[in-house]
């Protein structure tokens, strides 16, 4: 277990120290920042319905964010270590290849959870200057972090399986890009005229992580794509793992 922790604990310490961890949190701040001036500018607008965090979760700029953000936290989780020969000594040390997916992963996991807290910031900010005869729904704002942090755990897993099947970051980040996309897009096909009905429009509307992300801003907590989440996370997660068993970087 200390073993793991220190392994952990490089890696996101590793996020810190080179300039990708700084300029993947400079374009989130830079996309959360530009989607709330959107929002207030609307606010002086018109009268709004919903609250602050299903506007947000609604925009382009959370899902430029997730579909263009994350690949770039996960190319380097195995790629840089190929691309630099260290994976020959990580693998040679007395630790399990369990051991070593689970760091990286919760490494990148934990530095996206960090990326994600000025989002918490500006909502409880504009929550907190609404009209006092609007209800502040912390509730709300709770649910939607967690919807982020499942809909993260799923992306970044996508991306660790991108990674340990590339040879460099350039790679492992198209491969994560469009891992991100399909899975971005699967949901709309519940849409589509030939699967609007029967069970695969179903299938289709289980895997609509847009409708999920909605439920979730509205303070919805659904088991089932919770479940779709943790499962299909923990299928590129031992993907990753039988590849780094069997030694494909080699």
């Amino acid at each position: 277990m200390r073993t793991c922790l220190i392994l952990l604990r490089r890696e996101l310490g590793s996020y810190f120290v080179s300039w990708t961890g700084y300029v993947v949190i400079s374009v989130v701040l830079f996309l959360i920042g530009l989607g709330f001036v959107g929002l207030i500018e609307a606010l002086n607008v018109e009268p709004i319905t919903n609250s602050i965090v299903e506007l947000f979760f609604e925009s382009y700029n959370f899902w430029l964010i997730l579909v263009l953000v994350v690949p770039l936290i996960t190319m380097r989780i195995f790629a840089r270590e190929k691309s630099s020969g260290t994976i020959e000594t990580l693998i040679t040390t007395p630790i399990t290849d369990v051991q070593i997916v689970a760091a990286k992963f919760l490494g990148a996991l934990a530095f996206y959870a960090i990326m994600w807290l000025p989002l918490l910031l500006c909502m409880l900010i504009v929550q907190y200057y609404m009209p006092a005869d609007i209800e502040t729904d912390y509730g709300k704002i709770l649910s939607a972090y967690l919807g982020i942090i499942l809909i993260g755990i799923l992306f970044i897993a996508a991306g660790c399986f991108a990674s340990v099947l590339s040879k460099n970051q350039i790679s492992a980040a198209i491969i994560g890009l469009a891992f991100a996309i399909f899975l971005f897009t699967l949901g709309y096909l519940s849409y589509s005229a030939p699967f609007q009905n029967g069970i695969i429009s179903e299938v289709f509307a289980y895997m609509n992580l847009i409708e999920h992300i909605k439920d979730f801003a509205r303070g919805v907590i659904d088991t089932r794509p919770v479940v779709f989440y943790i499962s299909t996370a923990a299928l590129f997660l031992n993907l990753t793992l039988r590849t780094v068993q069997n030694h494909q970087w080699r």
